[in-house]
């Protein structure tokens, strides 16, 4: 790695890191940064996933007064979040790539119309406040689930997946979503971590580089997305959405 290269990576952390705390998706900058470096698809995808995981646990630091009452919830969830990364880093590790790289774009367009449309969906499925506890508790683990398949798979843009989904079932504002997001990241990076240290061919160059950006730019990132009024942040994740779906529809 040259020293530009480096220089390149080391912004390119400092904004995945900052995008990650706010909206999700930071990976999108990094992954494609790495391809065109010249890492091959899997040693890209699983040494972003190592850089960004500490910048995940950053983020969910500088968002902690987000968290507050929040404790049992992520007790709640943890089994489901790693028992999802455990399926999804498999899938990774184990098999073709083809047919889930294709689902992604539209995964993100989906995640995007529920974010845009999200006074519109709980007009129809009801106020998440109006759900039964059962039903919710439930339909907070299937998200959490599914989100942390997606995010043991792919891991760029998991944030906005997970925001876009909790945001229909949980009565919080969209902030303390925010914040459950980035303890989410965080339990699905050190998982993938774990993972990937051992059976996933790690480019530990780029991990020493990109891991320290993304660090500081998920603290940074945090701490700004908590001043955010909630439909500017809403918004914000609706258009980065669409812009990451529209960049992986072309390439």
């Amino acid at each position: 790695m040259t020293p530009g290269e480096a220089l390149i990576l080391l912004g390119g952390g400092l904004v995945t890191g900052a995008v990650n705390a706010i909206a999700g998706g930071g990976s999108l900058i990094t992954f494609p940064l790495l391809v065109g470096l010249g890492l091959p698809g899997v040693a890209a995808n699983v040494s972003n996933a190592l850089s960004v995981a500490p910048g995940y646990a950053a983020s969910a630091v500088g968002s902690r007064p987000d968290l507050t009452g929040q404790g049992r919830r992520i007790r709640t969830i943890l089994p489901a979040i790693v028992a999802g990364t455990l399926g999804g880093s498999a899938l990774l590790l184990f098999t073709p790539h083809g047919v889930f790289d294709v689902v992604v774009p539209f995964l993100l367009l989906l995640a995007a119309t529920m974010m845009a449309l999200q006074k519109q969906l709980q007009a129809l499925a009801g106020h998440p406040a109006d759900l039964p506890a059962r039903r919710q508790a439930v339909l907070v683990q299937v998200a959490v689930f599914l989100c942390g398949l997606y995010g043991g798979y792919f891991n760029a843009a998991m944030g906005v997946l997970l925001i876009a989904s909790l945001a229909l079932v949980l009565d919080e504002p969209l902030r303390r979503i925010s914040a459950l997001k980035n303890v989410f990241a965080a339990v699905v990076g050190t998982t993938t971590v774990l993972l990937y240290s051992v059976f996933g061919p790690v480019n530990w160059a780029v991990v020493a580089v990109l891991a320290p950006a993304t660090m500081a730019g998920g603290y940074v990132g945090a701490r700004v997305a908590r001043r955010l009024p909630g439909e500017v942040l809403r918004w914000a994740i609706v258009v980065f959405a669409l812009t990451v779906a529209v960049v992986l529809f072309v390439t």
